[in-house]
Parts: structure tokens; sequence; C-alpha cells
């Protein structure tokens, strides 16, 4: 069995992630594939992961393929999270970890729809709701949740949930109906109705977002694509941290492991990892390099293991209690802390070890770089982590 240290996990992650300066991706799709699929829970996740990897980039080239060239696609997919996936993607993930979120939210809605006193019968009214967004959409039209609830009376209606706790609120149900058919396929989301940096999405039927809607793959067929494609970007990975990315079972990971012919490699600390049987060649990058990436970007949450990148008691620093990460700031394929902006939009590298001259040097040039590319914009998080808020400088070593 070939071994894989950790030195050449992190080299495949510099040249394969493309995060590496000497490693950039030449486009937008480009980097994406190379990822496989970018987060896209934060929109301003989607443009700073392709900052990071692709030099040269403006926000217009990232729209460009998002809501004109429609190369790129956001779909509601694993751990029922919002992704960007390359468009041919899209069919895999339809009949594996879509359709397996989709399974599991319409009965939890029409449970809620019937708590909340909306309906008797939950499952009729979640039918209903969802019928009616069809056919306004049906023509083409691209429309707001707002706009969507103020023309349909079907979508009409809001319940109390947590009751007695302090996060229970008050929640209105569209956003939900327009969530269950958007991981079914039926709708997408469209073009942004905001700023970059800030989703709106303007609602609209997928095969008027696509025109040629392919039929989704079987899920065994899905499953194995996205596996195949993880094992590409992130492997060698064990089965756990492939189980945690997909959102999905032990059995599903085992019988796409064995779909794919996935060859087990072993990892420092006697865990078993799986790569291609086309990639088992060794992989080195000897260049120092460094990086700045943003809250949630796809290569720190590509593992559930991530000892040999992130020093576990860097963790409780970055990371929130959900396993939400912040922005993190890379040195040679390790995370040595994150990086901030002032109150005038400037980034600034804050470090939770020290590292040598020459790499707090690069960071400050990553940071200007960042800081040039976001020309004054200040990008605001939901997931802070607790060294975004609160750690202090490091000098260097």
């Amino acid at each position: 069995m070939r071994h894989v240290g950790d030195d050449e996990r992190r080299a495949r992650i510099a040249r394969r992630h493309g995060i590496a300066p000497q490693a950039r991706l030449p486009d937008p799709v480009a980097a994406t594939r190379a990822m496989t699929v970018l987060h896209a829970t934060e929109p301003a996740t989607v443009y700073l992961s392709l900052q990071a990897r692709v030099d040269g980039l403006s926000v217009a080239a990232v729209d460009r393929e998002l809501y004109d060239q429609r190369s790129l696609v956001k779909q509601l997919a694993m751990r029922r999270t919002v992704f960007v996936f390359p468009r041919d993607l899209l069919p895999a993930a339809w009949g594996s970890s879509s359709a397996r979120v989709a399974a599991q939210l319409r009965p939890r809605l029409a449970k809620d729809v019937e708590q909340g006193g909306l309906a008797d019968d939950g499952a009729a009214w979640v039918d209903r709701a969802c019928a009616a967004v069809i056919q306004r959409l049906a023509d083409g039209s691209e429309l707001s949740a707002k706009a969507l609830r103020e023309e349909l009376p079907a979508l009409e209606g809001r319940i109390d949930i947590a009751v007695g706790k302090a996060y229970g609120a008050n929640v209105a149900m569209a956003p939900r109906v327009l969530t269950q058919l958007g991981v079914e396929a039926q709708i997408a989301r469209g073009r942004n109705g905001g700023h970059w940096r800030i989703s709106r999405p303007q609602w609209t039927s997928m095969r008027a977002w696509l025109g040629q809607v392919p039929d989704a793959w079987t899920p065994d067929e899905g499953w194995a694509e996205l596996v195949r494609r993880w094992l590409r970007t992130f492997g060698p990975g064990t089965s756990g941290d492939i189980q945690w990315w997909l959102g999905a079972t032990a059995g599903i990971v085992k019988r796409a492991l064995a779909d794919v012919g996935a060859v087990p490699v072993s990892l420092p600390g006697g865990q078993t990892g799986w790569l291609l049987e086309d990639d088992l060649d060794p992989e080195t990058y000897d260049e120092p390099w460094v990086a700045l990436l943003p809250v949630l970007d796809p290569t720190v949450m590509g593992w559930k293991s991530r000892d040999f990148y992130l020093p576990p008691e860097h963790v409780p620093h970055l990371f929130d209690s959900n396993g939400n990460a912040g922005t993190t700031a890379w040195v040679d394929g390790r995370i040595v802390g994150c990086w901030v902006q002032d109150e005038a939009g400037v980034v600034d590298v804050r470090l939770l070890e020290r590292v040598s001259r020459p790499a707090t040097k690069a960071l400050a040039h990553e940071a200007a770089r960042l800081t040039d590319w976001l020309e004054g914009v200040k990008v605001g998080t939901v997931y802070p982590s607790a060294a975004m808020k609160a750690v202090q400088h490091v000098g260097p070593a």
C-alpha cells in the first residue's frame, strides 16, 4: 500500500487547489472545476475564493459565468449547503446529494406547516405552494422571494419556531418553499438582485435558466461522480472525510468508492485514505507559498480530519462550534492565522503563530493584493471566528 505523508498532501493542496501564487488557474470555470464546487452559503465567498485562485479576476468575469454564460450554477446539495457547481456536474448532484436533501426537507416542511397551524394537511399545502410557484415562473420570469410572496396567496403564512428558546422566531414559509423547489432542481437561483457580497436571488425556472435541462443521473451514478471529483480535488482522504463532505452515509461512500475503483493508501497515524487508480504518482511542491482564503473556502472545508493542514490548537480560534470556518491565512500548506479588514477596508493578516520573515512579507503582499481587489468594499460575515474578532498580531520569527 502506498503511503502519502502530510507533506505530500500539502503539496497537492498547493498545486491542485490553485492557491499557491505560482499555481493559480486561468479563469473562474477552471478554478471551480479544480475545487469540484465552491461554497456559496455566503455569496462573497464565491468571489473571494476565485480571487484567491485566478490572477487578474474581475467581479464582472465571475458574474458573466454565473449569470450570462451560466457555466457556473448555484445549487443546494451536500449537507443542505448552497454551492456553485460547474454546469456539467449538476445532473450528478440532482440524482444524489440534492435528491437526498430534498427527501429530508419536504416532510419536515409539511410537518412544520401542520404544527404551525397553517393547514391540517401539511403535504397538500406544500404541494399547492410549490405548484403555484412553478406555474408563475413557467414563462421564464425572474422574481425575488418578496415579489413571489406578494403575487401568490399560496405562499402566504408564517409560523413560530423554537418557541420559548433564545433562537426562537416567527418565520415566513415562502423562502422554505423556494428552497425546496431549488433543491429539487425545479427552479434556480438566477441573477442576483443586489451587490455581489449580498444574496438577493431572482428565482426562475430551471428550464428557463439552463435551456435544455438534462435528466438527473441515477443515485449510484451521481454519488460515484461526486466522489470521483472529490478524490481528484481532495484525495487522499478517508472515507469519513468523504462521508462528512457529502452529507451521506457510510454505505453510500463505500459503494461509490468501489464504483470509481478507488485505491487505498496509508496516511499518517495509521489511517487509510483513498485515491483514484490513475492518481497514485508521488507529488511534490517545493516552492514556498502563502494564501489568504475567505470564510467557508472549499479548501478549508474539504476534509473532516484537518490535522495535516490545521494545527489542532488553532481550531477553536478559526472555527465556530458548528464547524464553520472563518477567514484563513496559509503558509506552505498550513493555516497560521486569519485576515480581517479595518474601517477603511484594508486587509490585515492576524497570526496565531510565528512565521518566518519571508512568509510575513509574502502574506503582506497577498493582503495588499486583496485590498486592491476589494477597492474599499467591506465584506461582512455571519461566521466570524474568534480569531477574527479577538486575536492579536504575533511578530515574525
